[in-house]
């Protein structure tokens, strides 16, 4: 806290789940882990993760390149996921850092995303990209995750208010 707020917050997102069925997923696999799909006419290797809803994570080294409002429907939507899929297209810059951008189900480009950023470590440290401690740059800002020994996913950020309003309820 400063001057009496606020301003980091931590938090025990809990545990991830890769089965297929959590997602849930058409694909006749147990997990989805550095899978290979054709999304678009494109050629991906998708990682999906469970962490209380669903997410679909690609590596790639041009994620300040993609055309996320191109994309992302064509993820979201794809017949693979049934009930639709957040996605979270990174790149690994070291074992302790990533860049993140997310496409949300329903909700098209944001800027950051929790849920994604814990789906997002928990697929690098399934297919050992990084280390189980990261830091995560997102459009919005940066991201601490570290994957915990009891399999828990643990996030960090700052805490900043960026809006005061009233509402009348009749």
């Amino acid at each position: 806290t400063s001057g009496g707020k606020v301003t980091l917050v931590s938090v025990n997102m809990g545990k991830a789940d890769f089965s297929a069925k959590a997602l849930p997923s058409t694909v006749d696999a147990d997990e989805i882990i550095d899978y290979p799909v054709k999304i678009a006419g494109r050629h991906y290797n998708i990682t999906c993760v469970n962490v209380g809803n669903p997410h679909c994570v690609v590596f790639t080294d041009n994620v300040d390149r993609i055309d996320l409002e191109e994309i992302g429907p064509k993820f979201e939507h794809n017949k693979i996921f049934p009930e639709r899929t957040n996605t979270e297209f990174v790149k690994v810059i070291s074992p302790q850092k990533l860049k993140m951008r997310v496409w949300e189900r329903g909700a098209a480009v944001t800027l950051a995303c929790g849920t994604g950023a814990c789906a997002t470590l928990t697929a690098c440290v399934l297919n050992k990209k990084t280390a189980d401690e990261i830091t995560l740059h997102l459009d919005g800002g940066d991201l601490y995750l570290h994957f915990g020994a009891d399999g828990h996913v643990y996030m960090r950020g700052v805490a900043e208010e960026v809006f005061e309003g009233w509402c009348d309820i009749y």
